[in-house]
């Protein structure tokens, strides 16, 4: 049997992926699965730039809305999950199609990763855990400085488990993760059309600056002060951007002006990190969406390209 098709598309915040991937998904019958790591939070709407009911002009959605903002969401459950519903999807004669922006979990899907499960000591996780109650985050956070500073660098101290996980498996394969992830076989597990959207930096910026400003106009600071009247803090979905810097404002770390700043710098540097990642990372097609420029023949032009990748 040959390789099951997929269809990806990728791109930087902001660039116009949503509005695209409808029309694309209608032409391709295809049904979309989120490729965000942080649009599975329940009630983490405005913030996340989550795709609302009539946005998506009957067109299913998939991996919207299936945690709870306390619970943690891993690359391995990303990719057991989206590559059950590829799976369910072209059993209904229809396209799956991954829309998103964030790089290790679009990967883990398309490559024929393997987590490592198999690297497990319970003795040193519960020794891990209890100098972790014993005396906080910062020893384990400096030993993993120490051993692996780039999944430091990718790992924010308040995802306790994840530190752990990570010391765990250098101390079972004498391993880093990182290590681990870079040895991954880098064989296409679906024959798949990837797809990229980019912008000029200066434009794509602006974009970004004035998504934010309707976010706060949205009611972006009542959703986040909810979050954190009911006491969710400490845990994955509040690392997200748009929330941790509200956090600060709220714990009176910042005032309102300089969370906001805050926001639309780091949306910024994430763009430009998400566009990094995927040039180093992926083989895709980029295609230019700077304005100004005609949606519907950049729709048929990139439909155009992925029916011909697909049926190549």
């Amino acid at each position: 049997m040959g390789k099951e098709k997929l269809v990806v598309l990728i791109g930087p915040t902001a660039v116009g992926k949503t509005n695209l991937s409808i029309q694309l998904a209608k032409k391709l019958n295809a049904e979309i699965i989120s490729g965000d790591s942080m649009q599975v939070y329940r009630t983490m709407d405005i913030g996340t730039a989550k795709i609302t009911v009539d946005e998506m002009q009957g067109v299913p959605h998939h991996l919207i809305d299936i945690k709870d903002p306390e619970e943690d969401f891993s690359v391995a459950e990303f990719q057991e999950m989206v590559r059950e519903l590829i799976g369910e999807i072209h059993k209904r004669n229809k396209m799956p199609m991954i829309v998103g922006g964030t790089g290790l979990y679009i990967q883990s899907v398309l490559y024929d990763y393997h987590f490592t499960e198999e690297a497990s000591d319970g003795l040193f996780r519960k020794q891990m855990e209890e100098l972790y109650l014993e005396k906080g985050i910062d020893p384990l956070y400096n030993k993993l400085k120490m051993i692996d500073p780039e999944a430091m660098k990718r790992i924010h101290p308040n995802n306790v488990r994840r530190v752990i996980r990570a010391l765990e498996i250098y101390h079972v394969t004498g391993k880093t993760m990182t290590e681990y992830l870079s040895k991954q076989k880098q064989d296409l597990y679906y024959d798949d059309a990837l797809i990229g959207l980019t912008m000029d930096r200066t434009t794509l910026y602006n974009r970004i600056n004035r998504r934010v400003d309707l976010m706060i106009q949205n009611g972006l600071i009542q959703e986040v002060r909810e979050l954190f009247e009911k006491g969710v803090k400490d845990c994955q979905s509040i690392q997200a951007i748009g929330y941790k810097e509200l956090y600060h404002y709220f714990e009176g770390k910042i005032d309102l002006d300089t969370a906001i700043e805050q926001l639309k710098q780091n949306s910024r540097r994430y763009s430009k990190r998400q566009l990094t990642w995927f040039r180093n990372k992926m083989n895709v097609k980029w295609f230019d969406m700077t304005p100004p420029v005609n949606e519907l023949e950049k729709v048929n032009e990139i439909f155009t390209y992925t029916a011909g990748k697909l049926e190549s």
